[in-house]
């Protein structure tokens, strides 16, 4: 729970303190600009305010690491729900405007967060877990994006240690197998679900593990 609102206050504040013109720079998701990637993350605050408040009374049936749905493609930007994000993003014509929203929703969120009960059930995308499962899930998901949002800037600030320790746990996990101890905890996750390729030293750490990446998760 301390890691979700830590990465989640870290990602926001990265956001607040952007210039204008960072926002029609690249972001590290194809073909998302970094103001699309900002809306996504108004409408995944939306999504933890929703999930919080949706009880289940039926026994989980993931936790925080089977959460993720894994594929070997990495997104294209071309799903129409990826599309119709880069036009709610172009909607809001004025970085300040996405700023807001982002604080105003993102507060919440991470109010809501701090008043779960870890234990309770919630229902998500036909799924049930603990808050706390899916709040630790969401750990991951505000790690991947604050590395997304720094991909084409020099200036922007790095991701809490401790987010970027448990979301490689987590990935490592997701693997089945440990990355090469050598990868810094934000190489391990940007090779590892495929936001760059390793070179050619990488890919020798890697041995076999390479041949099953990226985990592209969703």
């Amino acid at each position: 729970m301390d890691d979700f609102s830590r990465s989640w206050t870290a990602l926001r504040a990265a956001v607040a303190a952007l210039p204008d013109e960072d926002f029609t720079r690249p972001s590290g998701c194809t073909g998302w600009l970094v103001r699309d990637l900002v809306c996504h993350l108004v409408i995944d605050a939306q999504d933890v305010l929703i999930t919080l408040v949706t009880p289940a009374d039926t026994e989980p049936t993931r936790d925080a690491v089977t959460y993720w749905d894994v594929a070997q493609t990495p997104p294209t930007g071309e799903d129409p729900l990826d599309a119709l994000t880069v036009r709610l993003a172009a909607a809001y014509e004025e970085p300040r405007l996405l700023k807001f929203h982002l604080d105003d929703v993102g507060a919440a969120a991470g109010r809501a967060a701090e008043l779960a009960d870890p234990a309770a059930r919630v229902g998500t995308q036909g799924e049930v877990l603990t808050a706390g499962d899916y709040l630790c899930a969401y750990v991951l998901e505000w790690t991947l994006h604050h590395l997304d949002l720094n991909a084409h800037l020099s200036h922007a600030t790095d991701p809490p240690a401790e987010g970027l320790a448990r979301s490689r746990a987590m990935l490592e996990k997701i693997a089945g197998t440990a990355f090469p101890a050598s990868f810094s905890d934000e190489d391990a996750l940007l090779i590892g679900t495929g936001r760059r390729a390793p070179d050619a030293a990488e890919t020798r750490e890697l041995g076999d593990l390479v041949a099953r990446l990226p985990f592209a998760l969703g």
